[in-house]
């Protein structure tokens, strides 16, 4: 662990301080995954740390503050429009805007920071590059919070994170600078531990736990038994360095995902298609409007798809279906943490990394050579195991849950030493002496 290598530099707090902690990352923008690991997180302090003082520094301060109730500021100054610059003038204002966001940004974050005793990143992939990433993008943001941590005293936590073996040297240099300078760090799976070590980083001390969103009280959400398929989809366009064919690998993913809808149809099953980033429905309303054009007569309650704006929106949605095919990282791990047999048309190691720690190996595809013939037998087997599957995933759902809750008591006694009475579960005690 990274506490072990050095001495806290951050200020001293008397023992009726309130502590003040803060978010940080790609939270509030329509990405109910990274909005997930903010959640538990944050439910976390809310009951062991019911005295800290919360705000965030994220992509969505509104949503962030409107569905949390904490204070939120933008992670950037500029942000850049989503359409590419078309013109020299339209580029040479993108241009500037980048370059003097970057430098005020500098500034914004470390004066942020400075007034925090800890600044926590909450899981996501935040130092991974699976799919298209410029340096000067979360790259450059996370050198930036830990830079300032390290500078001003402050303990930079990264949660639980995900990371990639990175070919582009200024990027994997960026991340790997970051990482070094957390004052803590945990990893989300051992894949992502060994790339870090492969990019020359030691992190032989670190430790590695589930997802923080196991902690998440799944059981809520419940329903009773359903037959009707869930279908995780993503605007997927391959990886970094799949820029060139960016366009040609969307549309061959779309095309068979639609292709598996229809047979789902053809074979008389009910399909609900759904998603945990707003960036995806485009893509969502595309393949729902292939399958009504193929077949017309097909009531709009066979093939149906709502959007959500909230995590408790989405959990309900994976809850009302009996199986699951999903692409998206999170779509497939809410999958399971509802105990939803799942299917994972994957896009990086972590999902053969999660989908192995579930037992469920057999039922993997990557999306870029997507084969629809083997979905559809990998989806029929799934079906025929499907009770098999639920009770064994309930059991590593339960171990997950309990090593995030270990994880949670160590961050207790990593960030708030000092800091006065913690209000901590009893259970959650007796986890971290286990």
């Amino acid at each position: 662990m990274v506490t072990s290598l050095r001495k806290s530099r951050g200020r001293a707090v008397t023992g009726t301080a309130a502590p003040r902690v803060g978010f940080y990352g790609l939270l509030g923008q329509g990405n109910l995954g990274n909005d997930g690991s903010l959640e538990a997180v944050l439910t976390y302090l809310r009951s062991a740390h019911p005295n800290a003082i919360l705000d965030a520094r994220c992509s969505g301060p509104g949503v962030v503050t409107a569905q949390y109730g904490i204070p939120a500021a933008p992670l950037r100054w500029y942000q850049p429009p989503r359409q590419a610059a078309v013109g020299l003038a339209a580029l040479g204002r993108r241009s500037l805007g980048l370059a003097l966001g970057l430098a005020i940004d500098t500034f914004r974050t470390a004066s942020w920071v400075r007034h925090h005793d800890s600044v926590i990143v909450p899981g996501m992939g935040v130092l991974e590059q699976t799919v298209p990433l410029r340096p000067w993008q979360t790259p450059y943001l996370m050198l930036l919070l830990s830079g300032s941590g390290k500078l001003f005293g402050t303990k930079v936590a990264l949660v639980s994170v995900g990371t990639n073996v990175i070919d582009d040297r200024l990027t994997r240099s960026l991340f790997t600078t970051a990482a070094r300078l957390a004052y803590y760090r945990s990893f989300r799976d051992t894949v992502s531990k060994d790339a870090m070590m492969e990019m020359g980083l030691d992190v032989s001390g670190d430790a590695v736990y589930p997802d923080v969103v196991f902690s998440l009280p799944a059981n809520q959400y419940e329903n009773g038994a359903s037959s009707v398929v869930g279908v995780g989809i993503m605007d997927y366009s391959g990886a970094n360095e799949d820029r060139q064919q960016g366009d040609q690998i969307r549309s061959d993913y779309v095309a068979k995902m639609t292709r598996f809808v229809m047979w789902l149809v053809e074979n008389g099953r009910q399909v609900r298609v759904f998603t945990s980033d707003s960036a995806d429905w485009p893509i969502v309303t595309q393949i729902l409007d292939d399958v009504r054009a193929q077949y017309p007569d097909v009531s709009p309650s066979q093939v149906f798809a709502e959007p959500v704006t909230s995590m408790a929106e989405l959990l309900r949605q994976v809850a009302s279906v009996g199986t699951v095919v999903a692409t998206r990282f999170h779509n497939v791990l809410y999958a399971l943490l509802l105990g939803r047999p799942t299917v994972a048309i994957g896009y990086a190691a972590k999902h053969e990394a999660l989908m192995a720690e579930m037992g469920m190996s057999r039922y993997c595809q990557q999306a870029r050579s997507l084969d629809v013939v083997r979905l559809t037998e990998q989806f029929a087997e799934l079906e025929s195991q499907a009770a098999e599957l639920r009770v064994m995933i309930a059991e590593r759902n339960c171990a997950k849950a309990r090593l995030v809750e270990h994880q949670f008591a160590e961050l207790s006694a990593v960030l708030f030493e000092g800091c006065g009475p913690q209000s901590t579960p009893d259970h959650r005690v007796s986890m971290a002496k286990s």
